[in-house]
């Protein structure tokens, strides 16, 4: 299966990512230049797929299924883009082309699922990690360090998704047993904050760094420790 869906992956980022100049992709949000230039964009895709198959004509219907398909999504996303759905229209066709690649490869070289390689309640216990390391634990952030009151330095909640990408990495370090990483986490951030602590006048914004970077450490690292140890006996 890999044989095959490889080459489909990889002929998407190449099409999608490499050979789509940027005049291309702002022609097409212009709605009367984007047949011409989703055109242009779908036959380098299908040029570059046939390529990565080495010329194996035989997949010519599964080809022609991710080309067709490639054209509406991207033109379904372009139709009802806007400034406040891009990023996730964006993860929605990314999402929505890979779909079809496995659908297509599937129905090529089908595989069985084998259902005690993970089971649902390990699926379950996974979506509960994630979403105690995301939104759980920024709820439980803004409660501990609402003491300190400090002006929000970061009006579109940036400071919020920091937390959460710095837990999910700190999750990720310790399932796969790679604690170093967590150092090398913590030495980053301190020399990222390095200049706003050094500068600050202000005693309560250390203070409020510092708690507040090893309560989101603290929290990441017991939540995946729990994990791992409930997994064991699922």
């Amino acid at each position: 299966m890999l044989t095959l869906f490889i080459p489909f992956l990889l002929a998407h980022f190449v099409g999608d990512f490499l050979l789509q100049p940027n005049k291309w992709v702002k022609a097409k949000s212009v709605a009367k230049q984007r047949p011409k230039y989703l055109s242009y964009h779908t036959i380098v895709h299908g040029v570059v797929l046939v390529v990565a198959l080495q010329f194996q004509l035989q997949y010519w219907v599964g080809i022609l299924a991710v080309l067709l398909t490639h054209f509406a999504i991207d033109w379904f996303k372009l139709e009802y883009q806007n400034k406040q759905n891009e990023i996730s229209l964006f993860f929605g066709d990314q999402l929505a082309h890979l779909l079809v690649i496995v659908t297509v490869v599937y129905c090529y070289e089908p595989f069985v699922y084998d259902p005690t390689i993970i089971s649902f309640a390990q699926i379950l216990l996974l979506l509960m990690a994630i979403l105690l390391q995301t939104e759980v634990s920024a709820i439980i952030m803004r409660i501990l360090l609402s003491k300190w009151k400090m002006k929000e330095e970061y009006p579109n909640q940036a400071g919020k998704y920091i937390g959460i990408l710095e837990r999910l990495f700190i999750f990720g370090f310790i399932v796969m047993n790679y604690w170093e990483g967590i150092g090398f986490l913590l030495a980053a951030k301190s020399i990222f904050r390095f200049g706003d602590l050094n500068n600050a006048k202000d005693r309560n914004l250390t203070e409020y760094v510092l708690i507040g970077t090893l309560i989101s450490f603290g929290l990441a690292m017991l939540i995946a420790l729990g994990y791992q140890y409930v997994n064991i006996y699922l």
